[in-house]
């Protein structure tokens, strides 16, 4: 039997590009592992419906668990997941981490402690270099949140594609939004089957952030 790991799965470019990477390295990803909040059935910040988030483990052939909680819930409820990986076999748990250094050593610290592998197949690298990457290998995303202090609200609702790397390496922000200031849902690459149909829906504001709702495109009647 292969040595199992699981992917903290946000749904955005970064995720599909590790995902990407992990696959190409010859990990075995069995799981997707996303936390939404609990109270709007939403990735926190992505904005990402659940719905979605099932059609993209679909087609990326991995099952996909799912763990709705509160913002103070949250850790509690990684230990618990990260202890039932444990329990089921899981060797470790693959990241998304770029250079946050905070960030990866508070996921460090819990996944180690719980008996398994850490694994950060993108960190340290060059933010341009990686949303190209995730592009150049057949990426495509949406932009579905953007924190409007730091880019303009005209950015949402942008598909990530070879004129947005140009135009976000220009626009003098982290290219990845590492900082928060985007955030995407992945609908096409190659870690899936097949890309997955969606469709605008409304646009909101929250707080600072502007959102796109991104939903399931329905199949033609005919």
């Amino acid at each position: 039997m292969s040595r199992q790991y699981a992917l903290m799965w946000s749904g955005g470019k970064d995720s599909a590009l590790v995902l990407h990477r992990a696959r190409a390295a010859g990990l075995d990803v069995a799981r997707l592992v996303s936390f939404y909040d609990s109270a709007t059935g939403r990735v926190r910040f992505h904005a990402t419906r659940l719905e979605m988030l099932q059609a993209q483990a679909g087609a990326a052939g991995i099952e996909l668990h799912a763990i709705g909680t509160s913002w103070p819930e949250m850790e509690g409820r990684l230990r618990d997941e990260l202890a039932a990986l444990r329990s089921a076999g899981y060797a470790g748990v693959v990241l998304g981490d770029i250079h946050l250094a905070d960030v990866r050593a508070w996921y460090e610290e819990r996944v180690t402690a719980a008996g398994l592998e850490h694994v950060e197949p993108i960190w340290g690298e060059p933010p341009a270099a990686l949303v190209r990457e995730f592009v150049e290998t057949g990426g495509r995303a949406v932009i579905t949140c953007v924190d409007e202090t730091r880019l303009d609200g005209a950015w949402l609702g942008r598909v990530i594609d070879e004129q947005f790397v140009e135009d976000i390496v220009a626009a003098g922000v982290d290219p990845c939004g590492e900082n928060g200031e985007y955030h995407s849902f992945a609908f096409e690459g190659p870690e899936f089957a097949a890309p997955i149909a969606w469709t605008p829906g409304e646009t909101r504001r929250d707080a600072r952030f502007g959102q796109l709702d991104v939903l399931p495109l329905a199949a033609p009647v005919t």
